[in-house]
């Protein structure tokens, strides 16, 4: 009954717990805790008689019922209904209260009455503030995001190359810093690319370097961006955009790990760590000669995909807290939405995924009246965004509805289309041209 109080552990099975080096944990039937070991009090800041009795989403989901019935997997289901070993990646609050993404381990222990229980082994994978980037966090508990962190866990220890794919502001580079941070060279230099803003002409020597009068106006000798990723990690974001002339450049270097400075001789070597990111479908521009097939499979040694926020919506409660949090103490306010504006903020379909919520929110704290914003401070139009579809045939499909949906809702503005994407005019424009898409046609 769940009512009734846990049995106590057994004197050998506290002490079989209190082997594991990570937090461990055994529940009973009812979700109660019946003992843990002290890695796992450490972690939840509470003693053995603030545990035992007490369930378990209450201390490490802060929730007044089970997991499962918040979207999340929840290995208790598996193990008491299969006896059956599951893994999963959960969101926990440590002592302090924040958020953490956690890997956990599930299986059958018997105890010596009979009874069965769960045991939990439970290993950190993203502490509190891990997952930052200047203002940016990755945040949530829905099943896509806690996904996807899985996947970047198992990576980060590989030395292979990982492709991360998915819309604008869903956070790659979010994901590629988390990729560098977990794996066994994150004590060597991050060095973020953006492709889109290297022209042809001067992208081998932004890549690679050059020597003293390699051309004209060169009056020094240049430390390319290769060679300022040696033993860490190069992250080349929207890596569709990279030139053709310069793709077999490119995979030359990463193959053998050789290039040479632009107008020098000596062959360099450089030892780095290759994580690419595209909101582009990359399969289908090697079917179109718009990439190098070789090169493709060189940068995609392993895929993740990034959700959007429309396919994580349960989501965007906790992104607003977090990001209002550090917009609030930027700006020295304490502004929190009214229930019309988070009606507003849950009907919007956010092309502009996190980056957009971001923008939304600044410009709102910028502009409202007192402490509580209002829908109209959110400068949201009702129904100006068209509902899209929670899949796309395809990502190039996906991006020209994305990019045709903002020139509505701005009136085919440039800068604010480019604000809400985070992304430069020039970017931009790029991006509209790629599809033969103007403002003024996206409008119409």
């Amino acid at each position: 009954m769940s009512g009734e109080p846990p049995t106590p552990a057994h004197e050998s099975v506290q002490s079989l717990i209190d082997m594991h080096e990570h937090p461990a944990v055994l529940i009973d039937c009812s979700y109660r805790i019946v003992a843990a070991n002290r890695a796992y009090r450490n972690t939840y800041g509470l003693k053995s008689e603030q545990l035992i009795g007490r369930h378990c989403y209450e201390v490490s989901h802060h929730r007044d019922s089970p997991c499962h019935l918040h979207g999340e997997d929840c290995p208790h289901q598996q193990v008491f209904a299969r006896g059956e070993i599951q893994r999963v990646v959960h969101t926990h609050f440590d002592a302090k209260g924040r958020p953490e993404y956690v890997g956990i381990k599930g299986y059958p222990v018997k105890l010596p009455n009979g009874e069965t229980c769960l045991g939990e082994s439970i290993q950190r994978l993203a502490p509190p503030g891990e997952l930052d980037c200047e203002e940016m966090r990755m945040v949530g508990r829905s099943r896509p995001l806690l996904h996807a962190i899985d996947q970047l866990s198992r990576a980060a220890a590989s030395p292979a190359p990982v492709l991360l794919s998915g819309e604008s502001g869903v956070g790659k580079e979010l994901a590629a810093r988390y990729l560098h941070d977990r794996g066994p060279r994150r004590s060597g230099p991050f060095v973020a690319v953006d492709c889109t803003t290297l022209p042809e002409g001067l992208f081998e020597s932004e890549m690679f370097g050059h020597e003293v009068g390699a051309f004209t106006g060169c009056v020094g000798r240049k430390i390319g961006l290769f060679e300022g990723a040696r033993d860490g990690t190069l992250f080349l974001d929207e890596v569709a955009e990279i030139p053709m002339t310069m793709q077999a450049k490119l995979l030359r270097a990463l193959e053998t790990g050789t290039f040479r400075l632009v107008g020098g001789r000596e062959v360099l070597h450089a030892d780095i760590r290759l994580v690419a990111a595209t909101n582009r479908d990359m399969k289908n521009a090697v079917a179109t000669g718009r990439f190098r097939e070789d090169l493709y499979y060189r940068i995609a040694c392993v895929t993740i995909s990034l959700p959007s926020l429309r396919e994580r919506r349960a989501d965007i409660p906790l992104l607003v807290e977090a990001l209002l949090t550090r917009i609030n103490a930027a700006n020295r306010r304490h502004a929190r939405l009214s229930e019309q504006a988070w009606a507003r903020i849950m009907r919007h379909d956010f092309p502009g995924n996190v980056r957009e919520l971001r923008n939304i929110l600044q410009r709102a704290v910028a502009l409202c009246h007192g402490q509580t914003i209002e829908p109209e401070d959110l400068g949201l139009e009702e129904g100006a965004t068209p509902a899209m579809p929670m899949a796309m045939p395809s990502q190039d499909r996906g991006e020209r509805q994305q990019l045709a949906a903002l020139a509505e809702r701005y009136s085919g503005n440039r800068r604010a289309m480019a604000d809400a994407l985070g992304v430069s005019e020039r970017t931009l424009y790029r991006r509209l041209g790629r599809y033969k898409l103007t403002t003024r046609e996206a409008d119409a």
